[in-house]
């Protein structure tokens, strides 16, 4: 689906035990949906229940609960998630929209953490997280598959186009051949009718003649067998020269090939090994660290606590655990009457102590600065996971390459060995054949008399025509044969060129696949950056804009050329003078700003808004009212349901025409 095809039913969502929420059920029109109340509201526990529903496995248990329940109904579609807790493991189940939500979880589900959306801020690799949802290694093997295709056929055409150019010689050859047939059967026509004139003057002698026609016959028949068992000879002589420079060809490919030891490999699986224990292990610490953060959070937001630390009086003076109306509003004067005091306590969840909000707000802090570098940690060890593997895969393609040429050379050998048999065999043959033909004309010579000489001399002559008219006529038909072979080989050249055209095709789309996919990232951040600049109208920037630039860096054993995005940003002073500054002189409020078009670039580039109907924005305290109103207008071209959590005072601005939620929190009586 494109952005000008809108969905037009509403999402309904059911949300129980989610983050701090109980029991919800809220209904998100297409279009922009604000989601506005003070901090505690829940807005953040929904987003997070918008993408467990999506797939992402980012949402948290209520910590009183066994079982939470996330379920959307779009259209006449419902997906219904559960997310419950064993030991220390979050377990999800249940149907989702995506398949797989993690390049919507990059590009879509733009929370406070959102790795693309902190990108800038971090300085991060910003080309390595637009590209890294595309499978490279699966294009580089189309690539290396069609060019093997490619190659085949590039192969088969230039045999053809060789032979083809044979074909003048060969039809020469063919009336060479057919010409001296013709010569030879005159000169026969001439023996038989002198051989006849003979016969007549010999009345007698007939069974004589008639013998010595027998032995001229076997002769013969003996001379074709003899001549042809010589043709097979040269024939396997040349195939055994031919097996023997290929042997020598792979023997020398074969010395050429550097070898890895046993011990090294090992070694690099070791390592590989490692770092995948590494990256599992930093990834449960992640995930740990996400999950006591965001219980830390959803009890700070939960504003029970407050009321522990401030009215304990009011709460170990009653054993009724129902929260009966009196009580509410009792709660809610003393929360209303302790607004001014200068240091907010409250009970620790942990320890039962009290201690200061802020020191719990603090430590919370600590946790994600501890979670940030565990996720720095990661991308370190996935870089060099990577960087290992590439190595492992070179080591172990040169391993096959070589044992593809060891098999290759004993295969060549084994055939050498058997031609030089047949060969062998072949030898034998003519030497039987060759002392068969010496006795048959031993007994030739033997029937001839004074009387015969003529004649018989004449049989010979005529025998020999006879045999050099087969011979000829054998070599015509081969020559025609290979004339006709090469015929409907060119009538396949224009079928294999339309193949080889396609392939060609093929084969520019995936090697430019990748650029064009690095060159539409960044003219998509490059475009929609400089529009929301013209609209939000920053103090004296001018521009800030990405340029694609090559970069040597490491890949398994060798230094490669890659390509690299560099951030630049042109600032003006107050006399007009464009000067660049840099990325740490960015404020708080230009930084999420870029942050958040770097974002929409990868949900653009990579075509989510066609499979990924929300986008969720949060936390968007750093820039200013009318600045949000203007960036949530600009966004919502894009997506099909935006979704927005904002402080009160940051929905002020925002277009009355968009639909606003403030209560999540409230509890429904029915499922």
């Amino acid at each position: 689906m494109t952005a000008s095809q809108r969905l037009t039913d509403a999402a309904q969502f059911h949300v129980r035990n989610i983050g701090g929420i109980d029991e919800a059920s809220v209904v998100i029109e297409p279009g922009v949906t604000v989601l506005t109340g003070e901090n505690a509201t829940n807005r953040t526990s929904f987003l997070q229940a918008v993408m467990a529903a999506m797939g992402s496995n980012a949402a948290t248990l209520k910590a009183d609960a066994d079982e939470g329940v996330v379920e959307l109904v779009l259209g006449d579609t419902t997906y219904r998630r559960t997310v419950s807790q064993s030991g220390d493991e979050i377990i999800f189940d249940g149907d989702t929209y995506l398949n797989d939500p993690e390049i919507a979880e990059r590009f879509a589900f733009l929370l406070e953490d959102n790795d693309a959306r902190r990108a800038v801020s971090r300085s991060a690799n910003l080309r390595e997280i637009i590209m890294e949802p595309v499978d490279i290694e699966e294009i580089k093997r189309q690539i290396s598959s069609l060019e093997s295709q490619k190659t085949e056929i590039d192969e088969k055409i230039s045999n053809i186009e060789s032979k083809k150019r044979r074909l003048p010689e060969l039809e020469k050859q063919k009336k060479n051949i057919e010409s001296q047939i013709s010569k030879k059967r005159n000169e026969l026509s001439k023996k038989e009718i002198q051989i006849d004139e003979n016969s007549r003057n010999i009345s007698d002698s007939r069974e004589k003649e008639a013998e010595l026609e027998s032995k001229l016959n076997k002769l013969r028949s003996t001379r074709s067998d003899l001549d042809s068992v010589r043709q097979q000879i040269e024939t396997q002589r040349e195939s055994i020269e031919s097996l023997q420079t290929e042997h020598e060809e792979s023997k020398t490919a074969l010395s050429e090939l550097s070898s890895t030891p046993a011990a090294e490999l090992d070694q690099l699986e070791q390592q590989i090994a490692s770092l995948r224990d590494d990256r599992q292990s930093l990834n449960a610490e992640i995930s740990q660290l996400q999950n006591l953060i965001q219980y830390n959070e959803d009890q700070l937001e939960d504003g029970e606590y407050d009321v522990i630390a401030r009215i304990s009086d009011d709460v170990t003076s009653s054993t009724d655990t129902t929260k009966d109306a009196d009580r509410a509003d009792t709660i809610t004067d003393q929360l209303l009457t302790d607004e001014d005091t200068e240091s907010e306590t409250i009970t620790c969840w942990t320890c039962g102590s009290a201690v200061d909000r802020e020191q719990i707000e603090a430590t919370v802090d600590q946790l994600k600065s501890v979670r940030a570098d565990r996720v720095q940690s990661l991308n370190d060890v996935k870089s060099n996971l990577d960087s290992l593997k590439t190595e492992k895969r070179e080591i172990e393609s040169e391993q096959t390459r070589r044992s593809n040429l060891e098999e290759t050379i004993d295969r060549i050998q084994q055939e050498i060995n058997r031609r030089e048999e047949q060969l062998e065999t072949l030898k034998e043959q003519r030497q039987e054949l060759t002392a068969t033909v010496e006795a048959l004309e031993a007994e030739v010579d033997e029937l001839e008399s004074e009387s015969f000489e003529d004649i018989l001399s004449l049989h010979r002559e005529a025998n020999e025509l006879e045999f050099e008219i087969d011979r000829l006529e054998s070599d015509r038909q081969s020559t025609s044969d290979e004339i006709e072979s090469i015929e409907a080989a060119i009538d396949r050249i224009d079928t294999l060129e339309t193949e080889r055209a396609s392939i060609v095709a093929q084969l520019e789309d995936e090697r430019t696949k990748i650029d064009q996919i690095e060159h539409e990232a960044v003219e998509q951040f490059n475009t929609h950056m400089e529009s929301i600049l013209d609209i939000l109208a920053y103090e004296n920037l001018d521009r800030i804009w990405i340029e694609r630039t090559q970069a040597e860096v490491r890949s398994g054993r060798q230094k490669i050329e890659q390509t690299v995005f560099e951030l630049h940003v042109i600032r003006t002073t107050a006399s007009g003078t464009a000067y660049e500054d840099t990325v740490e002189h960015l404020s708080e409020s230009e930084r999420e700003v870029t942050g958040l078009i770097f974002a929409l670039a990868g949900y653009l580039v990579h075509n989510l808004y066609e499979t990924v109907p929300f986008m969720l924005l949060d936390s968007l305290e750093a820039i200013d009212s009318n600045r949000i109103a203007a960036l949530i207008s600009y966004f919502s071209e894009f997506v099909e349901y935006l979704v927005v959590a904002l402080l009160p005072e940051d929905a002020q601005s925002i277009d009355d025409e968009y639909a606003r939620i403030t209560d999540i929190w409230i509890a429904l009586s029915e499922w």
